[in-house]
Parts: C-alpha cells; structure tokens; sequence
C-alpha cells in the first residue's frame, strides 16, 4: 500500500518557509517532483500574465500583468525554486514559444527594449522569495518593502539595457520607468494585503506541518 507522504515544513518565522513549503511532501522523490511542478508551473503563470498586456504610444515596453507575477512566485515558492522558474520561463522564451508579451518568443524580445526587464525577474523572484523566506511576508509593512525591493530590481536591470540602447538620458525615464510607477504602485499593495491575509487563514484553519496546527502570529 502506498503511503501518503507526511508535510516537513513546519510554518515558523525562523525556518525559511514560503507558502510552497507548507504542503511540500517528505520524501526525496515526491519532494523533487512537487518542486518541479512548482517550478513549471510558475513559469506558465508567468507566460500567461504577460499576455495581459497594454501597449503604450509612446513606449516599446507594454504595460503587462507579468512583474505582479513575478514578484508573487518569489513570495509563494522562495528564493531558489523562485529564480529556477523564472530561469525556466526566460529558456521558454528564448526557445520561440509565445510566452513573452503580445505573445512573442524569440532572442530578439530579450536583445529588444524589452530584454532588461525580462531578464531583472530573475533577481526579483530571488530578492522577493529570500524576504519572504525570513518572514517578511508576514504583516503588511515588511511585505510592501519586499515587493518594493524586488519591483527595484526589475527596474535596475530594464532602464539600464534601456541606456545601453538608448544612451543615458530623461527619454529613458520617459519610456520605462514613469509610465509604469502608478500600476506597479498597485500591484505592490495588492500583494502587501493579500500575503499577509493568507498567512492568517493558515494559521485559523490550522494547515500546518505534521498536524502540529501552528502558524506563528506576527502581527
């Protein structure tokens, strides 16, 4: 008879536990498939939010649901399977498949206006899920500094391949950065309210490791 493998990840402030971790099974092999379905999967979210995409007059670079979805899988699957996935989704892209956004694929998206960005989620995922990992997706405050900090890097890696083909100058600004700052001003909230929030039904329904039934209060 096959056994249900048991949870490991007991959800404590100090144990380097994401969302992920809560449900991740015991064993090696399950443990290894769950992270790669996570990793995959991810990945997929990703390519999907970037067809929600509004293209600006004045910008090469669309206005997309995809930062929101980045910055959301470091929080939910950590640091490692974070970055991972974005790796994965990048390859995905590289490859031809249609997952960049307004459906493209092809090196010629990362070479374009576009590519900083594209490849800064990979810094992102990784900054937002090692916050995330040490609680700071816990209570609204740290929450919005660690969304913040990885929208940041997003930002760092797109405006300078901007400048590269660009050159240094208040255009890039005018393209790449300022149009974005409202909605991605919102994005950050939206994931400060809702991550906190599901730590709090967690710790209620108790969903925890091993039956222990403990989610520590941080608030």
């Amino acid at each position: 008879m096959v056994r249900t493998p048991a949870l490991t990840a007991t959800v404590d402030m100090q144990a380097g536990v994401t969302y992920a971790d809560v449900l991740r099974p015991s064993g090696k092999a399950y443990a290894a498939f769950y992270d790669a379905a996570l990793i995959l999967g991810g990945s997929i979210l990703v390519g999907l939010s970037a067809q929600a995409a509004i293209l600006l007059p004045f910008s090469p670079v669309p206005i997309t649901g995809q930062t929101f979805a980045v910055l959301l899988m470091g929080a939910l699957l950590g640091a490692r399977r974070a970055s991972l996935c974005m790796l994965i989704y990048i390859a995905e892209g590289a490859a031809g498949l249609p997952v960049f956004a307004l459906g493209q694929g092809g090196l010629a998206v990362l070479l374009g206006p576009r590519g900083g960005y594209i490849v800064g989620f990979i810094t992102a995922a990784y900054i937002t899920g090692l916050l995330a990992e040490k609680g700071w997706d816990r209570r609204i405050g740290p929450t919005l500094a660690a969304m913040a900090f990885g929208n940041m890097a997003i930002y760092a890696f797109g405006l300078a391949w901007l400048c590269c083909l660009m050159g240094v100058s208040r255009t890039v600004l005018a393209v790449g950065f300022y149009p974005f700052v409202i909605g991605d001003l919102l994005k950050i909230a939206l994931a400060a309210i809702l991550l906190p929030s599901g730590w709090k039904l967690l710790r209620y329904s108790g969903l925890t490791a091993e039956g222990t039934g403990h989610v520590p209060d941080s608030s």
